[in-house]
């Protein structure tokens, strides 16, 4: 048992922190690796003011995040930067009032109402699969970047506003991109200066936010107008009218266009981004591609994906699972505040301090996962060795586990399938390896750029 009041390991205090934080921002993940290996499972820093404990096992993620959660908070200099983009929406809020929209939200998510939304999620990567490759063409280099953003954001677009503008969804995707690119820089400030600051990026925030909330408000103006024409069942007429059990009050008009705006950011660029990777990782490993082809075909004989058909395409599940297991989209940064003393592994842990969560580490860690840098599918099949509860967390866990977790496995199979069953991936000769650079999600330097080659079944 630890000593009262003893930290844990951790680096050396020097210049209240400063030369640590600087290295974080150079290289978060590097250096979040090299705490552990250096210091051990859970860590210790004083950065200026604060007291920062890393934790690196599936145990104290869960003894934090699951029997611990009713101590924790989420880090406020986070909230103050992701507040000024999703205001006062689930993702942000505490206490009460996340309960109460986590508990208002969470049939709006459930597996049987994600399901209806299958047919949409197929419509949108249809509109895109079909012309990824022009037409008359056998094969063609293909930008994946931008494919997928396309899929995702009709995704979000078609399930959110019955709205299929491509437009819109180009200008939305591109301001998610400049917003999660803002927000990862601000991050490390010590505080959020006003957007009309002339720092850089300033304008292109400004101008990303005018249009994902003139788009946002746009589409609920008219829906607001339209009250008595035609019914749909997308998920803005669902958050319309959605009703507390325990009050009957629905959610406000503020608290409408806020969780819409959480929609573009957490329900596009999570699944682009997982997809992206998965996409470059089948081109690299040929034989696992194969195999889920085999399956898809044997499975489906040529039809589309429905939501039903998930469990019989468990290999195709599995490549997804790995993909983001090795490159989980949201890989860092997962920090919370403890409100009252704790105890964690034995530490005493003091009201007040930091928690810091990194998926990137936990999910490659020799000990829960064999040739933790390879591309294993078969961990995640039936008859694979289990691994710890927590060692796999691209969804989060614990009470603010995703609420869009069914969603994004939903879509992301289903597109998968889709993508499989019309086109072999390949590399294109003289491929770099990928390098991993962390904003809000963790995207592949420079993008990834397949060659699709049209299967004889799709000619």
């Amino acid at each position: 048992m630890p000593a009262a009041g003893a930290h844990p390991p951790g680096p050396p205090r020097r210049w209240w922190g400063l030369p640590l934080l600087r290295a974080m921002r150079a290289d978060y993940l590097g250096f979040t690796e090299g705490l552990q290996r250096a210091h051990g499972d859970l860590t210790f820093m004083q950065l200026g003011a604060e007291q920062a404990y890393d934790l690196f096992t599936p145990e104290l993620v869960r003894e934090a995040l699951v029997d611990q959660a009713d101590a924790l908070i989420r880090w406020q200099r986070g909230i103050e930067v992701f507040e000024q983009v999703f205001g006062q929406s689930v993702l942000v809020t505490e206490g009460a009032t996340w309960q109460r929209q986590r508990r208002m939200l969470q049939p709006a998510f459930t597996p049987r109402r994600v399901a209806g939304y299958a047919g949409l999620m197929r419509d949108a990567a249809r509109s895109a699969l079909d012309d990824a490759v022009p037409a008359g063409q056998a094969e063609a280099v293909v930008a994946m970047d931008g494919l997928w953003t396309r899929v995702a954001m009709d995704v979000i677009m078609r399930t959110l506003f019955s709205s299929s503008a491509p437009q819109d969804a180009r200008e939305a995707a591109a301001a998610v991109q400049v917003l999660s690119e803002t927000a990862m820089r601000e991050m490390f400030w010590p505080l959020t200066l006003p957007d009309w600051w002339p720092l850089p990026g300033k304008a292109a925030k400004r101008q990303a936010l005018r249009l994902l909330r003139g788009l946002v408000a746009r589409h609920i103006d008219a829906r607001r107008a339209d009250a008595g024409g035609v019914e749909r069942d997308d998920l803005l007429a669902h958050l319309l009218a959605l009703r507390d059990d325990t009050t009957g009050e629905a959610l406000s008009p503020a608290e409408v266009f806020d969780q819409c705006m959480v929609s573009f950011q957490a329900g596009h660029e999570t699944s682009a981004t997982a997809l992206l990777w998965w996409s470059r990782l089948m081109a690299e490993h040929p034989a696992a591609l194969e195999q889920a082809q085999r399956e898809l075909d044997a499975h489906l004989s040529g039809r589309e994906p429905e939501a039903g058909d998930l469990p019989a395409l468990p290999w195709l599940g599995a490549t997804l699972k790995e993909a983001m297991r090795l490159y989980p989209p949201v890989a860092a940064v997962m920090t919370r505040r403890t409100t009252r003393d704790i105890r964690l592994g034995g530490h005493p842990i003091p009201a007040g301090a930091l928690l810091r969560i990194t998926p990137w580490v936990l999910q490659r860690d020799a000990r829960w996962f064999d040739a933790p840098g390879a591309f294993r599918p078969e961990r995640y099949l039936p008859d694979a060795r289990p691994f710890p509860r927590g060692a796999w967390m691209p969804f989060g866990t614990g009470p603010r586990v995703c609420i869009g977790q069914h969603f994004a496995i939903l879509e992301m199979t289903l597109v998968a399938a889709m993508l499989l069953q019309r086109y072999d991936l390949r590399l294109p000769p003289g491929t770099q390896p990928a390098e991993p650079v962390l904003n809000v999600t963790l995207r592949p330097r420079g993008g990834v750029r397949l060659l699709l080659a049209r299967r004889s079944s799709h000619r």
